[in-house]
Order: structure tokens, then C-alpha cells, then sequence
């Protein structure tokens, strides 16, 4: 039920929206604000809609029913889509209590729309073409997703990113989300996205406008620093998304309260930087933790000098993540205070490990530490790729997270037989049990070598239903392993292949060995039927090895 001071007779809101306006115009601040935003904003409520007025050209208004913006304009130009309001998750229906307040000053204005599980802020200040947002939950959303959707005029904003563009499609060719086109390529909202560790500010424009999604703090989002999720989607509406969790090929569990804040920002078509969200401590949103700590890491040594390395630190409240420097060295501030898992990555992959400690207010020092779990420090006969958590050196690797496997611009996937020392280029990034199995690699052994057994290693970073190889040497079969945890969701059919990274292990007898040229084929197997040529068993490759 909504409260009743929600709704006012005419007559009574009118003299109340001119009480509030001479009122913020005579009293003293008490947000704090810069001068420049000193001005009063504009705010009309008139019993069904808040409209925002905030003196540089933008005007936006909510729905006092359900929290949807459903006009944007800047400078006159409407950039909301006609039929869709742009809101939280997919909407909070009629449940939502909706209602605003202004700092004294009139230089800010905050609009909340709560629910029983959710609360959603709108902030604005005066001078200003941006919409401050966070969103507060204690439970998941019933659609299964935390995602903010602002739903853009597509006859305005036209310049939308390719890989996103779903227009001119001749039809879905998976999951009625994947399109393809006459040409025989691909495009989807799932390709073309950022790692959530470059997620800064992207956006959308057209003529003499544009409008950007500042991502803000990811501290509350799930996945860590290389996950992606949508951003874009344009057919007919322009979408632009802030997806804060999602079940797309989710690796940990969602994490509960203030996720934020972010922004859209309205400009006339520059990209603008990252807006100052530090005068929002002043708005009092819940779940807003204002004293914080910092973890410092003095140096890593066994780095590889080949490789950038990211610290990523992650709990159950909050996650967080920092480029090292060539030595090392690291620095991560404004941390909620807690216990983490520090976890060093080469590549993309954990090579290292330690709880951490982080207090409020405080500077958690930690002295150099030693990689101690980086597989290529191992001694190999033969190495297919590298340990670095991707399939990038790999045929298709680059395109995974930019358009779909069957995609036209895509070399052939196989299947493939690979001599060791060929070009890791011509190694497929995915085996598929439909689609290009089985993969061969043919390799030589000396006579030493061959009278000695060795240990068969694959490495992967993600795997559709329960996919993991069964594996021959020279017609020899090895014994089925069983299946890696990984999440149940599409995964590089829908631009990742970040999953659980695993590596499957075999000891290969002397007795399956020869001396000279030797084979060895690598099938996957599932208990689960296929979906598809390409919704089929399978994995992404992280490396293949020989140790030893």
C-alpha cells in the first residue's frame, strides 16, 4: 500500500510546490555543495509525476507509481523511448512507495523508490546534466537480476556500439537473444562488453547527444575483476544497461546491500569523465559505509615479466581489485573493513593466495610474497599455450567476447590436429563435442623420454554442461574424469569464457608411450544431451601440457 501523502489534491500540491520553492530559496545548506551548484533545482510534483529541472539543460521526470524515469530531455531533445520507462531490475510495479526531498539549499534533490527488499535512489544536483544513482537490497530481485536499464530513444541515439546492435537482423540463432544477420555475422547484447575492472564510463550518442553509464563502485557486484555482463542493446529502443549481478555464468554468490553508486550522464555527444560521487556521504542512503581501510602490498616476487598481474580481494560483503605494478607493488583504498581473500592473478589466473585483514580507517601493510601456484613454472616436454586463465593465444580466442562462435568472420574451428611447436594460434580456444572434436596433437618423444611416465595436464576456464575431455594416447584411452564446478548458464556462446578455472590430470603410463612420434585425442564427453552445434559439451582451453 502506498502512503497516502503520496497523493494530494491539485489545488493542496500546487501551494505545497510553491512553499518548497520559497523555502529553498531562503534557507541555509545542508548538504554539502560546491558554489557552483548553489542554485536551486527545479522540482514539480504533481501527485503522479517528480519532474527534475536541473538548470543545464537536462529535464528529467519520474513515475511517482513505480520509480521509472519516462522522460529525459536535454536541451529539449527527448532521449527516453516513448513506449519504456528506464528502471531498476524490471520495474517495481505499483508495490513502490515513491518520494523526494530537496537540501535546504535547493541544490540537491533525492528521489527514493523503496519496496519491501529494495531501495532505488535518484540524485541530482543543480548545474549539472547527471543522474546520481545506488540501489540498496537485502534480497535478490525476483527476475533473478540487479540491473539498472535506461531505455533510449532509438530514432535519436543512433551511434550505439556494433557488436551490440541487434538492427537489420534476419533472426534469433540462439535463445531468441543472439542474432544473426544476411552476412552471416552475429550481434547480441552479450558481446562487446567491458571486465568489470575496466568498467568506467561508455555510452550511447546521436546528434549533438549523448548518454553515458558511469559504473561507479563495483564493490557489491559479483564475479571479480574479469567478469562481463550486458551493457548495450539496440533495436528498437537504445539500451543502455548497468547490470550490478546477473545469473550470466555467475562464479559466487550475489552480495546483499548498497550496490553504487553510478551515474547516467546527458552531454551533447563528448564522453564525459568519471563524475565526483564523494557529496553523496552527505545524502544518508542506507547501507552507506563511510569509514573505510587500505591494504598496501609491498612486491611480489616469480612474477612473469609477459604478464600484467591484478590483486583482487573478495568476501562474502564486498569485493575489490588493483593493477600491480612490474614489481609487484599494489595499493587498494577505501575498502569495507573486513576479512578478504587476497588472490593475486597472473593473467587472469590465481596464482597466489592470503587472508587479509582490513580495518576501518586503517592501512593493512604486507611484505613481498612469493607466486607459489604458477603452472608454467613446472618443466614441460611440450606446452600448448600458456597458464594465464584465457584461451587469447588461441584460433577464435580474441573473438569470444565480441561476437558468436559460428559467426561468418570467424576462421573454421576444426576440427584441428596440432603439432607441438606449431603457431598456438591454430589451437582451438573452445572444443566443441558438436562442432570441432575431436582435437588431435601429435608430439615426439625420445627414447628417454618414452620410458618414463609423465603427467597429461588440460587446463580450462569454463565449461558447458558438465563438458570435460576424455582422452587417448596413441590409441590408448586414459580414465574419464569427472566434471569441473562450473556455473549453469550459457557461457562462450554469450562473450565469456570465464568460468571456474580447472585443470584435469592424467598419469600416462610408459606403456602408452612411444618412442618417436606419438597421438593423442582429446573428445568431450557429458551426461548431458546437446543443445546444439554450439550449445554443446564442451570447454575453453587455458593450456595443454606435457610435464616432465
Amino acid at each position: 500500500m502506498k502512503k497516502q501523502s503520496s497523493r494530494r489534491p491539485y489545488r493542496m500540491r500546487q501551494s505545497l510546490t510553491l512553499l518548497l520553492v520559497l523555502a529553498l530559496v531562503i534557507t541555509g545548506n545542508v548538504f554539502p555543495a560546491q558554489k557552483s551548484h548553489a542554485a536551486a533545482i527545479g522540482v514539480t510534483d504533481n501527485g503522479s509525476t517528480i519532474v527534475v529541472t536541473t538548470g543545464a539543460g537536462l529535464v528529467y521526470t519520474v513515475n511517482k507509481d513505480n520509480g521509472d524515469i519516462t522522460s529525459s530531455k536535454l536541451n529539449g531533445t527527448e532521449l527516453s523511448s516513448s513506449g519504456k520507462g528506464s528502471h531498476i531490475s524490471s520495474g517495481l510495479g505499483s508495490d513502490a512507495d515513491v518520494t523526494w526531498s530537496a537540501s535546504p539549499s535547493g541544490a540537491t534533490v533525492l528521489i527514493t523508490a523503496k519496496t519491501s527488499t529494495l531501495t532505488h535512489y535518484y540524485a541530482s544536483r543543480s548545474g549539472e546534466n547527471i543522474i546520481y544513482m545506488a540501489t540498496y537490497i537485502t534480497a535478490e530481485p525476483s527476475v533473478g537480476e540487479l540491473r539498472y536499464i535506461f531505455r533510449g530513444n532509438g530514432n535519436v541515439l543512433t551511434g550505439v556500439p556494433a557488436n551490440s546492435n541487434n538492427r537489420g537482423n534476419t533472426g534469433a540463432i540462439e535463445s531468441q537473444d543472439v542474432f544473426g544477420f544476411s552476412n552471416g555475422q552475429t550481434a547480441s547484447k552479450y558481446y562487446g562488453n567491458d571486465q568489470a575492472k575496466n568498467l568506467t564510463v561508455r555510452g550511447v550518442t546521436g546528434s549533438n547527444v549523448g548518454v553515458f553509464m558511469a559504473y561507479g563502485n563495483r564493490e557489491k557486484s559479483s564475479g571479480g575483476p574479469f567478469f562481463r555482463d550486458i551493457q548495450f542493446q539496440s533495436g528498437g529502443d537504445t539500451e543502455v544497461y548497468n547490470y550490478m549481478n546477473s545469473g550470466h555464468e555467475q562464479t559466487e554468490s550475489f552480495r546483499m546491500g548498497l550496490h553504487g553508486p553510478y551515474a547516467l550522464i546527458f552531454t551533447t555527444g563528448s564522453t564525459p569523465s568519471v563524475p565526483d560521487f564523494s557529496w553523496m556521504a552527505g545524502l544518508n542512503l542506507t547501507g552507506w559505509v563511510a569509514s573505510r581501510g587500505a591494504v598496501v602490498l609491498n612486491g611480489l616476487s616469480g612474477m612473469d615479466s609477459s604478464y600484467a598481474y591484478t590483486v583482487g580481494f573478495a568476501n562474502s560483503t564486498a569485493q575489490y581489485w588493483t593493477s600491480a605494478s612490474s614489481s609487484g607493488a599494489a595499493v587498494r583504498r577505501d575498502m569495507i573493513p573486513g576479512t578478504y581473500t587476497m588472490t593475486v592473478y597472473k593473467g587472469e589466473l590465481g596464482v597466489y593466495s592470503e587472508s587479509v585483514n582490513v580495518t576501518a580507517g586503517g592501512t593493512t601493510t604486507i611484505n613481498t610474497r612469493t607466486i607459489t601456484a604458477d603452472p608454467s613454472s613446472k618443466s614441460a616436454i611440450w606446452r600448448i599455450g600458456n597458464w594465464d586463465g584465457t584461451p587469447l593465444e588461441f584460433l577464435n580466442g580474441q573473438t569470444i567476447s565480441v561476437r558468436h562462435p559460428s559467426d561468418s568472420r570467424n576462421p573454421s574451428w576444426g576440427p584441428v590436429t596440432f603439432a607441438t611447436g606449431g603457431a598456438t594460434n591454430k589451437f582451438p580456444a573452445i572444443q566443441f563435442r558438436n562442432q570441432n572434436s575431436p582435437t588431435t596433437v601429435t608430439f615426439n618423444l625420445t627414447a628417454a623420454q618414452a620410458a618414463s611416465p609423465h603427467v597429461l595436464n588440460i587446463g580450462i576456464t569454463a565449461a558447458y554442461i558438465s563438458g570435460r575431455p576424455s582422452v587417448s594416447v596413441n590409441g590408448n584411452a586414459l580414465t574419464n574424469p569427472g566434471a569441473s564446478t562450473q556455473p549453469n548458464s550459457r557461457s562462450f556462446t554469450i562473450g565469456t569464457y570465464r568460468g571456474n578455472n580447472h585443470t584435469f590430470s592424467w598419469s600416462i603410463p610408459t606403456s602408452s608411450l612411444k618412442s618417436g612420434a606419438n597421438t593423442l585425442t582429446i573428445t568431450p564427453i557429458s551426461g548431458s544431451s546437446d543443445l546444439g552445434t554450439w550449445l554443446s559439451a564442451g570447454w575453453v582451453y587455458d593450456a595443454v601440457e606435457l610435464l616432465n
